[in-house]
């Protein structure tokens, strides 16, 4: 089967044929195209969405991340990321291996097709030209047969007229015999025109033309077979990327199936566990007998015959934590008001969190020496001397840090003190007792101000406790706001976002109650119910002398 012989009188349809598998062939590469363009789009939407629900970093959703469900969720994230890459891969490769490709090849083809359909014009131009030769020598040779068959009659006739002279018949018949000899040389041109065209009409019929379809014909083939084969790289492109998609699902399988509700339960212990001991019986207080109102074990304080009584502002206010959470604003550098297991957890991520720093300033500080040591064996490199200043201050931060740490630890073995296996000696070390004090204060206890068990924050008459007046009591006792001990005025913005922190205005006026204790923080009121701290760098300050020398 061959175009060249079955298809030799074709030359329009074929032309119109190859044109449309070229377009089939641009919209198969516009198929591929706009798939990898979704691809990207749908690899995109993944990364987002998974960015979308990620931890945000040194925030409360990132502890939220220690339960074994959030972890699983965690890794499903970063597996549907991993499996959005792979989307990308596909996009990639249809790219390289089919658009890019079969572009090329279309513009090949585009070529090649219209030096093929150039040469079956040239060849049909030519036998076009050969048979206009034809026709014309063939009209000539009419036109001169018929001249000559006039020429002849025309002597004929002045040859039978005996009134021509003789002179015009020969001149007749010498016209006749030139019309003759033009029709024999007319007849000689057309046979041997016919014949080259016969010959260049067969060679048309069977060498040329056949030969540029048969061109063509193996063109058009050749692009059908190279759209099978991208439609072949189209599904492998697709299948190779399977096996790790397989293993992205795998990935959140095993994320699930790693789920531990008990782990969990443990970690919801941990997280809030207060260490309080749940309070014990409620002593019966008759009150048939003398009206003296005793106070049962377990309450905050037992009064002892022969103490003072302390009070303040004529009145004590009952312990009701941790049952009631009194805001105070800034939270205490030492969590004290947090409960005694919330607290050591909070203080010993601080002293961790210290020793770390402690070790990045001597790392700082090691290869500062290490450089010093360079410059005074080599003092082209730079001068030794410029580094003295910079060795100081890491020195120095590093004693600030280390001070900073002995108090925190100080703090934590007080806390861990209070937790219910303390001892005689870490009460000793807690700082919370003096020496002349023997009464017992513990965090773990609430006053009992009604028969019927009920908690109050005032206490009656009859039965008001005395509390000593320490510093424990103080962070969570109501007590009268702290003296304004200056003023200051906002040089910038400030957005207070962590807890503790206030935010403040740009040229703001506002009261200072604590001056920078060389934390670089000064704490500030705004109001009776509105105080914070703010970056000492960020105010300037007008102390009261008076204030300042009480």
């Amino acid at each position: 089967m061959s175009w060249g012989t079955e298809l030799w009188d074709q030359f329009d349809n074929l032309e119109k044929h190859t044109q449309w598998g070229i377009d089939i062939l641009e919209k198969y590469i516009k198929f591929v195209k706009e798939r990898t363009e979704i691809e990207l789009s749908y690899a995109k939407q993944l990364r987002n969405l998974s960015k979308k629900y990620q931890p945000k970093k040194n925030s409360k959703e990132e502890e939220e991340y220690k339960y074994t469900a959030c972890k699983a969720f965690l890794s499903t994230l970063n597996e549907m990321n991993d499996y959005a890459g792979q989307h990308e891969v596909i996009s990639e490769n249809m790219t390289s291996q089919i658009t890019v490709d079969l572009m090329r090849y279309v513009q090949e083809l585009k070529q090649e097709r219209k030096s093929n359909f150039h040469d079956g014009r040239k060849a049909q131009q030519h036998i076009e030209t050969c048979w206009k030769q034809l026709e014309s020598s063939k009209r000539r040779f009419e036109r001169d047969c018929k001249e000559a068959d006039r020429a002849q009659q025309y002597f004929e006739k002045m040859d039978a007229d005996i009134n021509v002279t003789k002179a015009d018949v020969e001149k007749a018949r010498q016209q006749a015999q030139l019309r003759h000899q033009m029709a024999e040389d007319s007849k000689a041109d057309y046979s041997s025109i016919l014949q080259r065209f016969n010959q260049e009409q067969w060679e048309y019929y069977h060498t040329h033309i056949p030969n540029i379809f048969q061109k063509i014909q193996e063109m058009e083939e050749r692009r059908i077979v190279r759209i099978g084969e991208s439609m072949k790289t189209y599904a492998e492109v697709d299948r190779q990327v399977i096996p790790i998609i397989g293993k992205c699902l795998d990935g959140i399988v095993k994320a699930a199936e790693s789920i531990d509700q008990k782990n969990d339960s443990q970690l919801v212990v941990e997280a809030y566990k207060s260490g309080f001991e749940p309070p014990g019986d409620i002593e019966f207080e008759d009150y048939t007998q003398p009206m003296k109102r005793t106070v049962s074990e377990n309450s905050l304080s037992s009064s002892k015959e022969g103490k003072p009584e302390l009070k303040f502002g004529g009145k004590s206010r009952g312990k009701l934590w941790p049952f009631i959470k009194k805001n105070k604003g800034a939270t205490p550098e030492d969590f004290s008001n947090l409960p005694p297991e919330q607290r050591r957890k909070k203080l010993q991520q601080k002293v961790d969190d210290l020793n770390k720093e402690i070790q990045k300033e001597m790392d700082q500080r090691d290869a500062i020496t290490k450089m010093k040591d360079v410059y005074l064996k080599n003092p082209q490199m730079g001068d030794p001397a410029s580094l003295d200043h910079k060795l100081a201050e890491a020195t120095q931060n590093i004693e600030k840090l280390r001070l900073e740490t002995q108090k925190f630890e100080a703090w934590l073995a007080e806390v861990e003190g209070r937790l219910p296996a303390r001892s005689e000696q870490a009460r000793r070390q807690s700082g919370m007792y003096e020496a002349q004090t023997h009464q017992t204060v513990t965090n773990c206890a609430q006053d009992r101000e009604s028969p019927d068990g009920s908690y109050t924050e005032e206490q009656s008459q009859e039965s008001e406790l005395k509390v000593l007046a320490t510093d424990f009591d103080d962070e969570f006792d109501d007590e009268e706001p702290l003296p304004a001990i200056g003023t200051c005025k906002a040089l910038y913005t400030f957005e207070g976002q962590n807890e503790g922190t206030i935010s403040v205005v740009e040229g703001e006026m506002l009261s200072v109650i604590e001056e920078d204790k060389g934390d670089g923080w000064t704490r500030i009121r705004r109001s009776e119910d509105e105080e914070g701290y703010v970056p000492t760098s960020y105010v300037e300050v007008y102390l009261d002398k008076n204030a300042k020398g009480s």
